[in-house]
């Protein structure tokens, strides 16, 4: 009897470009021992954790893949489908360059960078909310697993606040998915006050955040599938370059800051410095494809084609296939990234 191998997940936020996780998401459902007992997720993220769960309660594997197909079904009608039919001839790079470049993305980038989302007034919507709305939350918030966690930024403080269980909500997601230069912060009762606290995009505090993965009764290994490429190997020079690695950096600097918070207690366990039944130790492995995200923009975040949204769903399938072969036997005995390497 083979025996089941159980893991967290920690999904990171990256607007159309989390259509790698779902392909990562899709190929991991294939593998029959390996079960999911939590995932913690950021904007994107949270997208494709409400949609895995919510699908897995539905119709088991094939329903998490279903979920998960049509959430990014749905996501393809957001972009504009005038570009499909010369975009689907181009490499990646070249579409994301087709896209950074022309006048209507330009414009609209420069609009977002003038014009509050505030300014819209009763015209104002989120193009999210029928999406997320459409979720079915006894589902999500089922106390079955997968165990969900979903992170925003509070706006006023600046905090991490997770939400979890029931508190897991379409306001939940949507803040956790709300970049702040293009929709209005969400606002969402603090349980202990009953006030109206607002929130941002999670990406800025916990992107995602892996602390809640630390209890003792959960897994020890944790993978991430990192979707914000960690190095670029070109110095950025264009406005659109150097705004984009400046998002890209800021939305790993959470991730960073945890991993290296991993890699000391891992040493302290180590060194017999701290007995080991009193801290956990954490395998951390990691899913990611840098050399795609390198060729790709914050502008093919933001206008999810097709054509990129396919191409970044079978680099995930691809990744994830890569990862269950090389590292499969690691789990649950020893971390496949070398966080000493990472952090020296």
């Amino acid at each position: 009897m083979t025996e089941t191998r159980r893991i967290n997940l920690a999904l990171q936020g990256g607007g159309a470009h989390g259509a790698y996780t779902w392909g990562v998401l899709d190929r991991l459902l294939e593998e029959e021992d390996l079960e999911i007992a939590s995932i913690t997720g950021t904007s994107a993220g949270a997208l494709n954790a409400a949609a895995f769960k919510a699908g897995l309660i539905e119709g088991g594997r094939a329903g998490a893949r279903e979920k998960l197909d049509w959430l990014w079904g749905r996501m393809h009608g957001m972009g504009d489908m005038r570009l499909s039919h010369w975009l689907g001839v181009l490499e990646p790079a070249q579409v994301a360059q087709a896209i950074e470049y022309s006048l209507p993305f330009s414009l609209a980038d420069a609009w977002s960078r003038m014009v509050s989302p505030y300014a819209y007034g009763p015209f104002y919507m989120n193009p999210l909310e029928p999406l997320v709305k459409s979720l079915d939350f006894d589902h999500v918030c089922a106390a079955a697993l997968p165990e969900l966690f979903i992170c925003a930024t509070k706006v006023h403080s600046g905090k991490i606040r997770v939400f979890s269980g029931e508190e897991i909500s379409t306001d939940a997601i949507l803040a956790s998915a709300c970049l702040p230069n293009m929709f209005q912060a969400v606002e969402i009762a603090d349980p202990e006050t009953g006030e109206l606290e607002a929130y941002w995009d999670g990406g800025y505090t916990g992107n995602p955040a892996l602390f809640p993965l630390f209890r003792m009764d959960l897994p020890p290994d944790v993978v991430v599938v990192n979707i914000n490429p960690l190095e670029r190997r070109e110095v950025p020079i264009t406005p659109q370059q150097i705004q984009n690695r400046i998002n890209e950096i800021s939305f790993n600097s959470s991730l960073l800051r945890e991993l290296r918070a991993i890699n000391f207690v891992q040493r302290l366990i180590d060194e017999g410095t701290v007995e080991q039944d009193r801290m956990k130790r954490v395998f951390v492995h990691m899913i990611a494809d840098d050399d795609l995200m390198n060729e790709l923009s914050v502008a093919t975040k933001v206008v999810p084609t097709p054509m990129i949204l396919g191409h970044l769903k079978e680099a995930g399938r691809a990744s994830a296939d890569a990862f269950l072969s090389e590292h499969k036997d690691n789990l649950g005995k020893r971390n496949s990234v070398d966080l000493e390497k990472m952090f020296g």
